[in-house]
């Protein structure tokens, strides 16, 4: 069985986007260890978790199954003692795991040289890699000797604009920026990073989430060893995704 890195910022990532993939990895018989910046456990949006959207709770907040992994995650003893991010080269690990968020505390993961160096060599070493939502912003900034990001030449799901506008503009008079973790959204930068901007794979038009039981509502995009999707309505899709791409490794 592998042995998952899942790096997290933290704190503020979204809970089914990283809840839904541990437990479909655990279930699947692999270990899951994790990665925060400062070595200390690294706790999801509390909006997403605890604190809702009122009203907009039917459309914006995570699914009561997403709060049970989540639970189940936290209460996992590795989740209790992760290591920092500059570590990561001590642990050895046989797949890569990025999950997404917006809220202010995420910058902490996509901003970190050391998460950025744990993705270039986890793709030159053509370990598998998943990431959703702005997990794949992570990646467009991880940069290989000759500048270019390991997404160049790949094609890559991520946040899209509509998605990332639609939240904004619910929730912009009460919540200002929430919804906005960086003026360029993730679409355009992650976009900017690719061969092509046709590598960049927005899928179709997301009216439902997905579920357990029906993967098939979500999208997802495989390139090789790289396995990519949007928001949270992809995470059962994407978490079989990379399931079976992790079972090929055998």
């Amino acid at each position: 069985m592998a042995k998952v890195l899942m790096l997290l910022p933290e704190r503020d990532y979204d809970p089914t986007e990283a809840a839904v993939p541990w437990a479909a990895l655990r279930k699947a018989g692999h270990e899951v260890i994790f990665a925060t910046p400062g070595g200390q456990p690294a706790f999801a949006d509390p909006r997403m978790v605890k604190h809702g959207f009122g009203l907009l709770n039917p459309l914006l907040m995570t699914r009561p199954d997403g709060l049970a992994a989540y639970r189940d995650m936290c209460s996992d003893p590795p989740f209790a003692h992760p290591i920092r991010h500059q570590d990561w080269a001590s642990v050895e690990h046989d797949a890569l795991l990025v999950p997404g968020g917006h809220a202010q505390g995420v910058k902490t993961l996509l901003e970190s040289e050391a998460a950025q160096q744990c993705v270039v060599a986890s793709f030159a070493a053509n370990l598998p890699v998943a990431a959703i939502c702005h997990g794949p912003v992570l990646l467009a900034r991880s940069r290989m000797a000759d500048g270019r990001s390991v997404l160049h030449g790949r094609k890559t799901a991520a946040l899209t604009c509509a998605l990332e506008y639609s939240g904004w503009l619910m929730t912009c008079f009460w919540l200002g920026r929430y919804y906005r973790t960086y003026p360029t959204t993730v679409q355009a930068e992650v976009s900017a990073a690719l061969a092509s901007a046709d590598d960049f794979v927005s899928g179709p038009l997301p009216l439902r989430r997905d579920r357990r039981d029906h993967p098939e509502y979500g999208f997802v995009v495989r390139d090789g060893q790289y396995v990519s999707a949007r928001w949270p309505g992809d995470s059962h899709a994407f978490a079989a995704a990379f399931v079976a791409l992790l079972a090929e490794q055998r």
